[in-house]
């Protein structure tokens, strides 16, 4: 199953919208005879590209082990059920990691194989297989991404100067770590100041994608400039906004953009109904790179899911702050997380965080 999940790290930054998932295939004596990870949306899943190399390999799968990360699909999408695959390949043993949260399938892929007479048993390795696909159980579960806020700042808490350079606090090992996490997402988010001060490309550049996340601004009145350079990088750019201007609207739609009007009671986007938008058009993953006023609308709206967090060894002083929310009158009156993991980056240091009430 270890090996399952090496597999199915493959499919980050490729199998989007479609979840993470490595097979493993064994004969009777042990021996791996089949390897597969899920492919792009509409091409084959972990569990048939395994069964590809078996044969690829001359060997027979009648009576072999199946190892799978996510329970195999029991539905027709864009390509046939996995646990009929399975079953018509004469596989004696499915071990599988998690269920799959999918109402489509959640438990109906692992009947389907008892049913057949296939043994299956579930649970091996299970939270690290859920880790994995932690964007997909969101959206199955809840509609909406899982929300990940990144920002780099200084010992001191600041992510940029009171101007507004913020290039570079952390180095380059960090830039890099940054820029994996921009592949794992469906989406990268930032606003519309953000595309004002630094005139970002939010594309993945540091690490090797196949695919390039969605990028999304959050624009209330449309005021991203038509030669921003978010607009040249490849892939669809989507604009949310809640005061619309058609005149705008026309430059922006020119330039390849899609605007959606999402407004809200305050006159700005309602970012919760944005997020529901997103999982509707099949965003797993959420990742946020803006500036200390939406980052604050974000915490103060309870929508963040985990923050990533890149601390450089440096102090500068006065700066701009990572999120901007109160003023609060009581300490327990902030916002509670737990720890998941630091980790060295070169000379900076990784934290990811949770609220508290996230597991």
């Amino acid at each position: 199953m270890h090996e399952a999940l090496a597999l199915a790290q493959h499919a980050i930054g490729l199998s989007e919208p479609n979840p993470r998932v490595g097979c493993v295939i064994t004969a009777a004596d042990g021996r791996v005879i089949g390897r597969g990870h899920t492919q792009q949306a509409g091409g084959p899943h972990a569990e048939v590209m395994a069964l590809r190399d078996l044969l690829a390999r001359g060997e027979s799968a009648r009576g072999t082990t199946a190892y799978v990360t996510l329970e195999p699909c029991s539905h027709h999408g864009r390509t046939p059920p996995c646990c009929d695959a399975l079953i018509e390949a004469g596989i004696a043993r499915v071990l599988i990691a998690v269920q799959d949260p999918n109402p489509l399938v959640a438990g109906q892929g692992a009947a389907r194989l008892r049913a057949a007479g296939i043994v299956v048993d579930e649970g091996e390795l299970a939270e690290e297989a859920h880790a994995l696909n932690i964007g997909f159980f969101s959206r199955m579960q809840r509609g909406r991404p899982w929300v990940r806020m990144k920002a780099a700042i200084t010992l001191d808490g600041r992510t940029a100067l009171d101007n507004g350079v913020s290039q570079w606090i952390t180095g380059e090992v960090a830039r890099a770590d940054g820029h994996a996490f921009r592949k794992r997402a469906g989406a990268v988010l930032t606003g519309v100041g953000t595309v004002l001060d630094d005139n970002p490309r939010l594309d993945v550049r540091l690490v090797e994608t196949a695919l390039q996340p969605l990028r999304v601004i959050v624009d209330s009145r449309l005021d991203t400039p038509p030669a921003s350079r978010i607009l040249d990088a490849p892939g669809p750019v989507l604009v949310y906004a809640a005061q619309p201007d058609e005149t705008r609207r026309g430059a922006l739609e020119a330039r390849g953009a899609q605007i959606v009007l999402a407004a809200g009671p305050n006159g700005k986007v309602d970012l919760a109904a944005m997020l529901r938008d997103l999982g509707e058009r099949g965003i797993n993953e959420l990742h946020v790179e803006a500036g200390h006023k939406l980052n604050g609308s974000f915490v103060r709206e309870g929508l963040v899911d985990e923050f990533l967090i890149y601390i450089a060894p440096k102090l500068i002083g006065s700066g701009r702050a990572l999120a901007a929310f109160g003023p609060l009158t009581r300490l327990e009156d902030g916002l509670a997380l737990r720890f998941v993991s630091v980790t060295p980056m070169g000379g900076d240091l990784r934290i990811i965080a949770r609220p508290a009430t996230i597991r």
